[in-house]
């Protein structure tokens, strides 16, 4: 019982964000765009791999089962950086820890486009994921900014750079793998964050935690939501699984694309994950649904989708020979149904857990993100495995499976 109290009061103090002495004074919409800007530019580097495999693997030597390898380093690095690093936001002075995990990112990327093997590569991308982290940092470091009761705006204008940055990072990185190499990404992608720590360190104000828990308590306190919240539980397991369907589907995909009757090159494939993105469009009228009640059956319906999406993208692939428009439009299809799941599920996802505890807002949102970027770094993993073993149809089998694995997971509530 004691270890359990000290867990509950470090939870407390974690929670606890003071207004007063936060910040300089309320944020400016230049700020805001700054914000936004930034958290759009560092999540680049989460994405970019699972459109670059093709290109990464083969000239370090790696075999196409190690392929997922590279997508998922990143992920994994993203996710171990939310639950190892971002509490530290609760103990050291916000301002500094983001430029230190900015700086670390930019060296990472820097020595990333010089890396000579691929074990070296996947470590130096495992830090560069986990420095991105910081991005879970920066948004309540601008939600403190805010003034009373727009917290929320600010908040949705910063994640819309973040969904930005999402959508764009896969048709970006190959547009410059294209042009000058995949090695050139994270050339630039060093300068860009490199350039990021320095604007941030002139706007950025200094945000001094109040909390007197240790590391090792704040840790615990989030263990303790973990076991204390099924609904958490369950909506962070069912994340986890469909977007390990997506990153099956996307680190395998540009293989798929530029085999025949595709033949896409990095440019082709670019285009591709644009018109792909199209299906977050309509997250709102997820939130919509949950708003008026139907969180559960618009739950299942993701989930169908994803199955479906999968099932389509496996007929699009078996085309060998003759046209390629129709099994291109059709495998884009797919990839806009499932991106429709994938957010759909997310968003029902944010809005349940932030039901939960107002006061733990933050450890939650941090538990789901960090959970269900485990399941993408496991889905990059095994497309790579899937791919070699048995093409397309194994990695469109392997994505449809965590869709049916979810969808047993609504069903027993």
């Amino acid at each position: 019982m004691h270890g359990t109290n000290n867990a509950e009061v470090a939870a407390a103090e974690f929670a606890e964000r003071p207004r007063a002495g936060e910040s300089t004074g309320a944020i400016t919409r230049s700020q805001t765009l700054l914000f936004a800007a930034s958290v759009g530019i560092i999540v680049t580097n989460l994405f970019a791999p699972q459109t670059l495999v093709g290109l990464i693997g083969p000239s370090l030597g790696a075999a196409a089962s190690e392929s997922g390898l590279v997508s998922m380093a990143t992920l994994l690095g993203y996710a171990a950086g939310l639950f190892f690093l971002v509490p530290l936001s609760d103990l050291v002075e916000n301002r500094v820890l983001v430029l230190r995990m900015l700086c670390v990112a930019a060296v990472a990327a820097a020595v990333t486009a010089f890396a000579p093997s691929a074990a070296s590569l996947l470590l130096l991308l495992f830090i560069l994921g986990a420095a991105c982290s910081c991005i879970q940092v920066l948004v309540p470091v601008a939600a403190s900014m805010a003034p009373p009761g727009q917290d929320g705006r600010v908040i949705g204008d910063v994640m819309s750079g973040l969904m930005i940055g999402i959508l764009l990072s896969r048709p970006l990185a190959s547009l410059v793998a294209d042009a000058f190499g995949w090695r050139a990404f994270y050339g630039i992608s060093a300068g860009a964050l490199a350039l990021l720590a320095m604007l941030l360190g002139l706007a950025l104000p200094r945000r001094r935690p109040l909390a007197n828990a240790s590391y090792a308590a704040l840790l615990a306190s989030l263990f303790e939501l973990l076991r204390e919240e099924p609904v958490l539980r369950r909506r962070a397991l069912t994340a986890s699984l469909v977007m390990a369907a997506f990153s099956v589907f996307w680190t395998a995909v540009a293989l798929r694309l530029a085999a025949p009757p595709f033949d896409l090159g990095q440019r082709g494939i670019a285009l591709f994950a644009l018109a792909g993105a199209g299906g977050a469009a309509v997250t709102p009228l997820f939130g919509r649904a949950g708003d008026r009640g139907f969180t559960r059956p618009a739950t299942i319906a993701c989930h169908l989708g994803l199955i479906a999406a999968l099932g389509l993208a496996a007929w699009a692939g078996a085309a060998e020979a003759g046209g390629t428009w129709v099994p291109l439009i059709l495998m884009g299809a797919s990839a806009v149904l499932l991106d429709i799941g994938v957010t759909g599920d997310q968003t029902l996802g944010r809005r349940a857990i932030n039901l939960l505890q107002p006061k733990a807002r933050g450890r939650l949102n941090g538990l789901f993100v960090g959970i269900f970027f485990i399941g993408g770094a496991i889905g990059s993993l095994l497309a790579g495995i899937a791919w070699a073993w048995g093409g397309w149809n194994a990695v469109c089998a392997a994505g449809a499976v965590f869709g049916v694995v979810a969808l047993v997971v609504d069903w027993v509530k």
